[in-house]
């Protein structure tokens, strides 16, 4: 993922917010690039809890790579840790809990995206 001058603040940095739009991002081309949508039959996941450290910062037109793990998976809800590189360097890490819900409501992880994301699992 290339860093674009919308990316940054008036120093030319990532501005801090939108390390969590790239690991947004990137958890939809988990589903994207494998044929697959992050929504079924209206359900989602939604953020409960984030976890964040900014370690370094990255710049307009650096090209960063995002890298994931499912640390768990529950009835419905599923630990991610993310990690974005510039390089070898990790510049931000985060873990967050996302539950599965439709119309508001939390609801179990229906047996379709419990085997995809088991299949994401390393």
């Amino acid at each position: 993922m290339r860093v674009y001058y919308d990316d940054t603040d008036a120093g030319g940095i990532v501005y801090h917010a939108n390390y969590l739009k790239f690991c947004e991002r990137a958890r939809s081309e988990l589903f994207f690039e494998r044929g697959e949508m992050p929504t079924v039959g209206g359900a989602h996941f939604v953020l409960k809890h984030i976890d964040a450290r900014f370690l370094k910062s990255a710049r307009l037109g650096d090209m960063l790579e995002i890298f994931y793990e499912i640390i768990e998976l529950k009835n419905a809800s599923m630990k991610l840790y993310q990690s974005v590189h510039l390089g070898d360097e990790k510049i931000f890490e985060m873990t967050s809990v996302l539950v599965y819900a439709k119309d508001g409501k939390p609801m179990k992880i229906d047996e379709h995206m419990r085997e995809f994301l088991t299949s994401l699992r390393r």
